[in-house]
């Protein structure tokens, strides 16, 4: 029993692995807000909107992907994994633990025109509330996001 046992918890071990290892970082974060900054500025805001909308791969890639919110009224504008929030102000809407970080979102674009902001959100791949870490990109009246959870 105890030789099962052992066989099962590295059989999981070697399951989750490769996918730890694959995990998004802050550098992928990073880099896939700045290509949407680029498309923003080469095409314009539909142009970004269109291509998150429908999961294009260079902005959605499984947990790692960028949703669009207006810099002015905080409304947002489009989210590949959940469509029922495109058209609303979530603003003051807090996370979890009551942290109201798309206001912490807008006020650091509105200020710095980029940076990080922590807090809790449900992952699309597990389905579970867990802390996540967003780069966040001012681009003409618009701010780009994506984030990483934390493992």
């Amino acid at each position: 029993m105890k030789l099962l046992a052992t066989a099962a918890a590295l059989s999981l071990a070697l399951v989750a692995a490769p996918a730890l290892a694959n995990a998004p970082t802050e550098k992928d974060a990073i880099a896939m807000v700045e290509r949407g900054v680029a498309l923003v500025k080469a095409k314009g805001k539909d142009e970004m909107m269109k291509k998150i909308n429908a999961k294009d791969a260079d902005y959605v890639q499984g947990e790692l992907y960028i949703d669009m919110r207006d810099l002015k009224t905080g409304i947002v504008l489009a989210h590949p994994y959940n469509p029922s929030i495109v058209g609303k102000d979530l603003t003051d809407v807090p996370d979890a633990n009551g942290k109201k970080y798309r206001r912490e979102i807008i006020d650091v674009a509105a200020a710095k025109g980029k940076g990080w902001v922590d807090y809790q959100y449900k992952n699309p791949t597990s389905g579970k509330i867990e802390p996540k870490t967003t780069y966040i990109q001012r681009v003409d009246d618009v701010v780009l996001e994506a984030g990483i959870y934390k493992k």
